[in-house]
């Protein structure tokens, strides 16, 4: 858990928004930033951004739903939103946790996920749902 990015306090309600401003979220952030990771998978090698997670109820959309848009691949469980404005990915509901999103630490408003400490790499690569039972 992670309260404070470079001297700047995590807000238990903390907005999340995109480039442009269409789309802003209100994220309920109790605990700060939990679990921030970086994923190998295709998808996430490509948009490099730092992840964190949220229950499904700590996502509230407060401006910019009819601009948000999302991306489904392979098993199609997980929902990869992004502003249709700008392009930038805002969140995600989480494949190997879908009762969780996933959401872009960079787009908190005033936090700099630069500032992280380390932060790990997931391999989603050989991602446990794409085995074979």
């Amino acid at each position: 858990m992670i309260k404070s990015v470079g001297g700047v306090a995590v807000k238990t309600k903390h907005r999340l928004s995109c480039h442009c401003g269409t789309v802003v979220l209100e994220l309920d952030l109790p605990d700060g930033i939990v679990n921030p990771r970086r994923c190998d998978c295709s998808i996430c090698r490509r948009k490099g951004a730092i992840v964190a997670s949220v229950v499904l109820s700590g996502i509230t959309v407060i401006q910019g739903e009819d601009a948000l848009q999302h991306y489904q691949f392979n098993t199609n469980v997980a929902k990869h939103y992004f502003c249709s404005i700008c392009g930038i990915y805002t969140h995600h509901q989480r494949r190997s946790f879908p009762n969780q999103y996933g959401y872009n630490v960079g787009c908190l408003e005033g936090i700099n996920p630069f500032y992280l400490e380390p932060v790990p790499l997931n391999d989603g690569v050989n991602h446990p749902a794409d085995r074979t039972q």
